[in-house]
Formats: C-alpha cells, structure tokens, sequence
C-alpha cells in the first residue's frame, strides 16, 4: 500500500455504520478509534442484506481529494436523527408488527392459565383400547338400558355388573403398564377419591348403616369408578367424541319419544307431564330427563358453531332443537331454569366479538320459544315465583325440604350418611337439592369435596377458552370449552331442584370435561411452554 494511501486510511478510518447511526450494527469496530479524529459519515446500507457491510464509493477511493474536502461534500449526507437515535434493539423489530401491550394483571391472569392447564403434565402415548371397548359397552347398557327397550334383550339385565368388572380388572394393569399408577391423580380424581372416603368412613355411624351401604353400593361407587377409567381411557380427540355421542344419541332417543307422547296425549306424571317410561334408571323422572337435555343443548349447539361440515350442522342443530322441545313438554321448572342459565352463558361468551348480533338472535330465539311453549307452560313457570299457582303444591313442599336440609346440616356438620336423608324427613322424601344432598349426608367436608370436583374443571375450561381467544383462535377447542362450561353451569342450576348428586350425571360430563382439557393439552403443549411476555413500547421520534 503506497504512503498516500496509509496517510488517507489513518487520518480518515472507515468504520461500518449499521442501522440507526450505531458502528457495525451495535458491534465494536475492530480498528480502534481515535478520539481526536473526525469520524466518517454514515455509510448507505445494503438493501439486499442488512447484515452485509456496504463498499465505499469510487470517490471515496480517490486519494486526489483532501480530508476537508471530502468532510464538507459529505455534509449533506448526514443521517437523519430519528435513524440515529433508534436503540439497537428497534433495528430486529422495526420492520414487524406492533406487538400490544399488555397490561400487567392480564399478563398475572395467562400465567394462571398456562399453570392451570400445565400442572397435570399429561403423558403423551396411548393405550387402553380393550379397557376403552369394555368402558364404552358399559356406558351403552348404562345409559340405554337395551333390555328395557326391547323385551327381547331381558338377558342384558345384569350384564353392566359382569361389564363393568371385566373392564376394571382389564383397566388397572393396562394403566400400570401404561404410566406407572392406578390412576392419574388430577384435582377431579383427589377430589371424588376424597368424597368416596368420606361416605364410606361414615356408613357404620350413619343413622342406617344399611340404607348407606346400599347407596354407596349403588349407584355412587359406581359412577365414581367409571369416572377414574374414563380420564384415564379417553386419551384422543376421536375417542372422546365417540364417548360423547352416546349421551347425545340416549338425549335424541328420550327427547324424540317426550315430543310424540306430548303430541299423542299420553301424560303420565300429574296428567300433564311427559315422561319416558320405556328408560328408567336416570332417566324415569321427567326432573331428571329434562336435566340431561339441559346439559346436552350447549354442547351440540357448540359442536354446530365449530364444524365446518354443512350435514353435521344440519345434525348438531337439529339435536339441539330437539333438546330445547323435549325440555318444555316435560314442564320441570328445574329444566326452565337450567335452560335460561345456559342460554345466558352462551350468550354471554360467544356474543363478545358479536353483541348486537348475538342480542338480536337472542331475542328471536327466545321469542320463537316462547310462542311454541305447550299450553299453560307459562303459568307452570311462574308458580316458581308465585307458589299458590302451582296445583299440586310441590313448591312448598319442596322449600320445605330445602329448609330441613340445611337444619340437618346445620346440626349434624360431620354428615348422617350417605343416602340417609329420607329417613328423617317428612314423608321419606329426598331432598331435592344436590347441594344439600351432600351437605346433609357426607357433611361439610363432603360438600367441599364436591365443589371442588365441580370447579376444579370448569376453571379449566375457562383457561382454555381465554387462550384461544386471547390468539384469536376460534376454533374447534374454543367453542367446546364453552360448551362444556354452559353444560356444567346448567348442571348446577337443575340440580338445585334435584337429588341427583350420586348419579351418572355430573360424573360423566365432568369426566368428559377432564379428557377434552388432555386432548388440548398435549395438542398444545409447545403453546403451554411459552411465557407471555409484555410488549415495550417503541418511542417516537418526537419523544426521541
């Protein structure tokens, strides 16, 4: 290199002058600096690659030209202000989308959420596909009852005993082969676990051991064990869908015999109250059947908003229907008010991006409704608030029952029994109130077992819904986590008006519930390891 050009290179050193006036990108030069020295003018960035250093023009190259000169022809070519006052951190974010920011409780309530949703640590690998066809041939002699359908099948009579044993005796090894454990201790299964010790510690002092045993036996251990295999079997979305369908398919066979009995005229309870006589069991009361059509409406009305096949619309709508006509001929108030709380949440959660929209179709809807309600349907509903409207007078009846429950609770906090209510109430009667159901027999602590039990999924769910809509997400997942939400919401609206606490009800929704939080966790376990960070404001050039 000649003497003019180690003269030129040393009074004027060039420097690689990244993005926002920062030397090399935010990088130290590897030619020190002098601070006596004029520093060399930004160069242009390449376009092309950003990453890639920018060549000097010819003109810079000419050794002709004095350092002075070439200082005051670059003059012009200074670098805006704003550019150079960007911190590096802008120069990797300034070409993307402004990020929101987030507040920091919202940021506080998704942390929540991931930890809710993250906690059970689900392990990915399937199994138990023999102990899932003995599960689900229970769950069809158990909800259907064929050999009450049909004559024909009178040998079924006691084969959910021998199918129910079978399949736990298949259960327990296959889940030790499979995870190691009985059972998968999530805080629904500690929960019933808690609720099953309480009543059977209880049974010898209770005020009739033998009552209790006989309810323990049947039907409440049970529905308990069923619970267990059916969170530990139900692994795939596939599976779960199948397990749901046979609570819509007995919902559509009760719903479609309730219309046509209503429309022949036969009334078989209080001379103006449909009820199905061919499926007894859970379903013989018309109480009890309209709560099963309360819990099903939302779920298929969901399953309708989040297919995207035109015939399975057609179906999950039309089931849905049903549901709601089959609830109003049963004429249960408890069936009313479970159906209005599900009709609420709905359009509450799903009307948030669309308020006018959902306000409207809820108007509809329920004018609809309510000009097709059956006569005096009305006034069967308003004796709920007006009690001498009802002609049978089981409004007051019932109050009073609710009021001796929360007496025997009151007095006796540890619990009477399980099933031991009636024994000390008027006329034998239950209390037709799960809530106190439990509070009166299993006692306080019972009664927070149960709670528990009920709450622990829907928190979930909630979590599950606030994920997909906060990632504008709607899809699938979203809406049955509503679903299932509004269905365990018109659970416990019905059931205040019901002693269904120990029946296959509550432990097969809740049960489905817990699987579908498995089938999104591992669906979404990368989503789940992500932590939600707040977005830092760029300043302006302005504030700059």
């Amino acid at each position: 290199m000649g003497s003019a050009q180690r003269k030129f290179y040393d009074e004027e050193p060039l420097t690689n002058t990244g993005f926002g006036g920062s030397p090399d990108g935010g990088q130290a030069s590897l030619k020190p600096t002098n601070s006596g020295t004029i520093s060399a003018p930004a160069e242009p960035n390449n376009l092309v690659n950003s990453s890639r250093a920018s060549l000097p023009t010819e003109e810079d190259k000419t050794f002709s030209s004095s350092p002075k000169r070439q200082q005051s022809e670059r003059e012009p070519e200074r670098v805006p202000a704003m550019e150079a006052k960007l911190p590096p951190a802008a120069e990797r974010t300034i070409a993307t989308d402004p990020i929101p920011i987030r507040k920091p409780k919202e940021i506080r309530r998704t942390l929540r959420d991931i930890d809710l949703l993250s906690s059970d640590q689900w392990l990915v690998r399937n199994g138990h596909l023999v102990t899932y066809v003995g599960l689900y041939v229970f769950s069809i002699i158990v909800l259907f009852r064929p050999y009450e359908i049909l004559p024909g099948l009178g040998f079924l009579a006691f084969s959910a005993f021998y199918v129910g044993v079978a399949t736990l005796i298949i259960f327990f090894p296959s889940q030790l082969a499979t995870e190691g454990n009985l059972t998968k201790l999530s805080t629904e299964v500690k929960a019933v676990l808690a609720m099953t010790a309480i009543a059977f510690v209880l049974i010898p002092i209770s005020t009739d051991p033998g009552t209790a045993w006989e309810t323990f036996n049947d039907p409440f251990i049970k529905a308990v064990a069923i619970f267990i295999v059916l969170v530990n079997v139900v692994r795939t979305r596939r599976r779960l869908m199948q397990m749901m369908w046979l609570s819509f398919g007995i919902g559509i066979y009760l719903a479609v015999c309730a219309v046509d009995y209503y429309m022949q005229g036969k009334f078989t309870v209080e001379s103006y109250r449909v009820a199905v006589t061919d499926v007894k069991g859970i379903f013989g009361n018309p109480n009890e059947m309209a709560l099963h059509f309360v819990m099903m409406t939302p779920v298929t009305l969901c399953l309708a908003l989040a297919t995207k096949n035109k015939l399975w619309k057609v179906i999950y709508f039309a089931a849905t229907g049903l549901f709601i006509a089959a609830n109003m001929v049963t004429y249960s108030r408890g069936g009313f008010l479970g159906l209005l709380a599900v009709s609420a949440t709905l359009a509450w959660k799903l009307g948030r991006k669309h308020k006018i929209q959902t306000l409207i179709g809820s108007i509809l809807i329920g004018g609809v409704t309510i000009l097709a309600a059956p006569g005096n349907y009305g006034l069967r509903m308003i004796s709920i608030f007006i009690p001498s409207l009802d002609p049978v007078g089981s409004s007051d009846a019932r109050q009073e029952l609710l009021q001796r429950s929360l007496l025997v609770t009151a007095r006796n906090p540890w619990g009477i029994g399980i099933g031991n209510f009636p024994i000390i109430s008027t006329q034998n009667h239950q209390t037709h109130n799960a809530f106190t159901q439990v509070s009166s027999e299993l006692g306080i602590a019972g009664f927070v077992a149960y709670m528990i039990f009920m709450i622990a999924p829907f928190r979930r769910l909630r979590a599950i819904e606030r994920r997909q809509f906060e990632m504008d997400d709607l899809n699938w997942f979203y809406f049955v986590s509503i679903g299932l939400q509004a269905s365990i919401i018109g659970y416990w609206v019905s059931s205040f008006f019901a002693s269904v606490a120990y029946n296959w009800f509550i432990y097969y929704l809740l049960a489905y519930a817990v699987a579908f939080r498995r089938v999104y966790s591992i669906d979404h376990t990368e989503a789940l390891d992500q932590q939600p960070v707040a977005a830092v404001p760029v300043s302006s050039p302005a504030a700059a």
